[in-house]
């Protein structure tokens, strides 16, 4: 084979909050080429989004995704007369969040009547600032889960189990997937709490890390695999100028995937797997039967993985406040640009569906053609 179209697609969501309608735009600019995930991991947002995509039928994933993201938007839905500019702009998206903070967000999460402090230690309310029994109502009505644990598409959600601090990950080839599953992956303290679930006690998996991308690597493989890997937030970006943009700066690098350190590191692994295949070959074949020999072999053999970033890339009045800003104008912004990135990407097609030599990891980045 010496493109891609019959490797299996995997849709790799990062968490991001109220970004995350850039994801549903890459999920509309996908269906448009015809691309259909066979499976889709997620952590947070990402995993709400990939909950409603393996959740319903083919024909109705935009749809849901479009109900979704309007709900959630509804609070704040028309820029004032006044916001023109970008300074007027970055007036009205720090409103909004302050909004968001103050309000909640319809079908998601609601603010405590009370201060925690107020509440009894160990209770949720004790825990957290904002009660997300909305967003498991929204989950039950948007999500079947029934469709989700028939594994007509994988499913694979990140999480942190707050007792041991390691990363967890809910996988419906694994085990039964419901809506707090899905709840505990977006669980990010101290505005939600933890999810309890068979005992243990989760939070988000964007504490730990942001992408699921290392989950699929180190999946064993028995096919080709073309990845596409959408991030929320930029690893590279300018040096800020003052505190709101340092604010900003330093949660983009916090929260940007680790893309790039995973690929290198597969990267390495194939030259590795190629040094080895090479050193096999030139062995005399009558130790071709020699167990060792044989164990090697299995371990050289490998096959293609290509990773194709698509970059959610923020406006200059976007601030710290974005991955909780739920505008609608907002909201259909970062809609319409995981859609148009797409696009974009999909110009160069041939290039992007083109299977790396010998197999191995390679990663296509639409910025190289800038």
């Amino acid at each position: 084979m010496t493109d891609l179209s019959d490797a299996r697609k995997v849709l790799v969501l990062q968490g991001g909050g109220a970004l995350g309608s850039y994801q549903a735009g890459v999920f509309e600019g996908l269906a448009e080429e015809n691309v259909a995930p066979d499976w889709v991991a997620g952590i947070s947002i990402g995993a709400i989004n990939a909950a409603l995509i393996a959740g319903n039928p083919p024909e109705q994933r935009l749809s849901r995704l479009r109900e979704f993201w309007e709900t959630v938007s509804a609070g704040v839905t028309a820029l004032p007369p006044t916001s023109t500019g970008d300074w007027g702009r970055s007036i009205y998206n720090a409103m909004s969040a302050a909004y968001v903070a103050a309000f909640g967000v319809t079908g998601m999460f609601a603010p405590r009547l009370a201060w925690p402090q107020l509440y009894p230690d160990g209770s949720p309310q004790a825990l957290s600032y904002y009660d997300t029994a909305p967003l498991k109502a929204t989950l039950e009505r948007l999500v079947d889960f029934d469709r989700i644990n028939a594994r007509t598409i994988r499913l694979s959600v990140g999480a942190v189990n707050v007792r041991t601090g390691n990363f967890a990950y809910f996988d419906n080839t694994k085990q039964k997937i419901g809506a707090e599953h899905i709840m505990a992956s977006g669980a990010l303290p101290p505005g939600f709490p933890p999810v309890e679930i068979d005992g243990e006690h989760y939070w988000d998996g964007g504490i730990v890390s942001n992408t699921p991308l290392q989950f699929v690597l180190d999946e064993p493989a028995s096919e080709d695999l073309l990845i596409f890997q959408v991030d929320l937030f930029s690893a590279r970006g300018p040096l800020p100028r003052n505190l709101s943009e340092a604010a900003e700066r330093e949660k983009d690098i916090r929260f940007s995937s680790r893309t790039r350190l995973n690929t290198d590191a597969n990267l390495a692994i194939h030259k590795a797997r190629a040094a080895l295949r090479d050193l096999l070959a030139a062995l005399p074949t009558t130790m071709a039967s020699d167990p060792n020999v044989v164990f090697l072999g299995r371990l050289a053999k490998e096959h293609a993985v290509s990773v194709v970033q698509l970059i959610n890339r923020s406006r200059t009045y976007e601030g710290a406040a974005k991955d909780y800003e739920f505008s609608r104008p907002t909201m259909l912004e970062h809609w319409a640009s995981g859609l148009a990135e797409v696009r974009r990407t999909f110009v160069h097609r041939q290039d992007l569906m083109r299977r790396p030599a010998e197999g191995g990891t390679r990663t296509f980045d639409i910025g190289c053609y800038d």
